[in-house]
């Protein structure tokens, strides 16, 4: 607010100005019959009635806004930039922005950062193609990409994947098939050719143009004669290597001698009602997850076991951390898939249960492994679609789970 209060001080009531007694004095005309009138004394500056709601004892004056504001404006205007000096520096604004937005970007290795990535909305390439559904999730879909990468190249086609797929393994992995815009799959007339869980000779020559594959492979059988492509498909981001070699770095740094990392994937969830309801089968216990630390141990000067799950609770309770040599990842706390999924792939050697997460994790790790051998009974409808010799490669040492539960569960 505008203020006068702070450039001078108003005279006292009953006090002429200045101003007042510089100027010019009147003869005063006095009504007839009435008599002299007393004079009237000059108006101070500030009168009474200017003052503000408070009493003239205040006597401090209102302002005159209108008058004020227009001063104001012409100040403004007077001291204003020019329209062009505006100008000039909104454009500067907006150069900027542009610039230090795409400096941050560079950094981020988003979806749609991560190599060779191509949108195809126009024409069908000549000579037809291959993609797949999109099913599950991450182990899922890396079989499922990986697969495709070898098929497509086995029958001489260029390979594209769904949308969905690139949004899943993208964000991790610096993955290069083309993406097949929804626009175009929409159009195509598909031949849907389904695969079981294993490489089979006639997979050599699939026939069609537009063909689209199904079912859930993930079977080293179909892609471990192309091992350092798939390795190289399924590289990490950079930040998401590093953020597992740092956590690993300060597990090392505690340690006096220099450590042997496993990283350990416990899976359950579902699996824990599924594969007694449904497979015929068990999951983990703690006596495997004992034997296979055991197995580490007997090899090993200085072991640590990373160990990560969807059920970080279960496994707090029945993995023996009493000697030192367990880490829980996430202090104990179930971790994004994507973390944890870097972290096991940044240790040396594995040890996994069941599901093809972990199986793809020990894949890339390319170190021993233990696995969970014989987890179903040999009547098991899983047995119909999954074959352990082509899930798990040859050199990786099973231990045989305790099918006791699965027994009980099987009987009439």
């Amino acid at each position: 607010m505008l203020s006068l209060g702070q450039h001078g001080d108003p005279q006292r009531d009953g006090l002429p100005s200045s101003q007042a007694l510089s100027g010019p004095r009147m003869n005063q005309i006095l009504p007839p019959g009435n008599g002299p009138h007393p004079a009237t004394p000059p108006r101070t500056v500030w009168d009474v009635r200017d003052v503000t709601p408070g009493g003239p004892e205040t006597r401090q004056p209102r302002a005159r806004w209108p008058r004020r504001l227009k001063t104001a404006i012409l100040g403004f205007r007077a001291t204003c930039p020019s329209v062009s000096t505006i100008y000039f520096l909104f454009i500067l604004l907006v150069v900027s922005t542009i610039f230090h937005c795409h400096r941050r970007l560079a950094l981020v290795p988003a979806p749609w950062a991560s190599g060779h990535v191509v949108l195809l909305p126009g024409p069908l390439p000549p000579g037809g193609m291959f993609t797949i559904t999109a099913k599950g999730r991450l182990g899922n879909q890396m079989g499922e990409y990986a697969t495709l990468y070898a098929l497509a190249k086995m029958n001489g086609r260029p390979a594209f994947i769904p949308a969905e797929m690139h949004s899943t393994l993208a964000p991790i992995f610096r993955i290069s098939l083309p993406v097949l815009h929804g626009s175009t799959a929409g159009r195509i007339p598909w031949q849907n050719y389904h695969l079981n869980d294993w490489m089979e000779e006639r997979y050599r020559h699939i026939p069609g143009e537009y063909v689209r594959l199904t079912g859930y492979p993930c079977s080293w059988t179909f892609y471990h004669h192309l091992r350092d492509e798939i390795l190289q498909e399924f590289t990490l981001h950079d930040h998401v290597r590093e953020d597992a070699q740092k956590f690993l770095r300060g597990l090392q740094a505690k340690g006096a001698r220099r450590v042997t990392f496993v990283g350990v994937h416990v899976r359950r969830g579902d699996y824990v009602r599924i594969m007694p309801q449904v497979w015929k089968g068990v999951v983990a216990d703690r006596d495997y997850l004992r034997q296979a630390l055991a197995w580490f141990r007997a090899r090993h000067r200085s072991p640590v076991f990373v160990v990560t799950s969807d059920d970080m609770a279960w496994c707090r309770q029945n993995i023996d951390a009493s000697r030192g040599d367990v880490v829980f990842a996430g202090n104990g706390l179930q971790g994004s898939p994507a973390r944890d999924f870097a972290l096991l792939t940044q240790c040396n050697h594995s040890v996994i249960t069941v599901g093809t997460f972990g199986i793809w994790a020990a894949y890339l790790v390319g170190g021993d492994t233990v696995y969970l051998a014989n987890f179903t009974l040999p009547g098991s409808p899983f047995r119909w679609f999954f074959k352990p010799q082509a899930a798990f490669l040859p050199e990786w040492v099973g231990i045989a789970a305790d099918l006791g539960g699965a027994k009980e569960n099987s009987r009439p």
